[in-house]
């Protein structure tokens, strides 16, 4: 599992996964802004885009997360 840990695939998927699609808004942005409005409306599909779009910075946070920790304990 050496890409969890990889910097620059995870970064790939935040860019192209997690911003996809690219124009008008991105999937993400405009499903956080209508979880934050109350999620009113959401079907099954649209909180599986939330996971789909959302996991790459999931992965982000963890491993900034873990290099944080690891400099700590040096």
């Amino acid at each position: 599992m050496q890409f969890l840990n990889n910097w620059r695939i995870i970064l790939l998927l935040c860019i192209t996964l997690g911003l996809a699609p690219f124009f008008t808004e991105p999937h993400i942005w405009g499903k956080l802004k209508w979880i934050a409005g109350g999620a009113k409306g959401m079907q099954a599909a649209d909180w599986f885009d939330v996971l789909l779009h959302g996991f790459p910075f999931v992965l982000l946070v963890r491993l900034l997360i873990i290099k944080l920790l690891s400099k700590k304990n040096n």
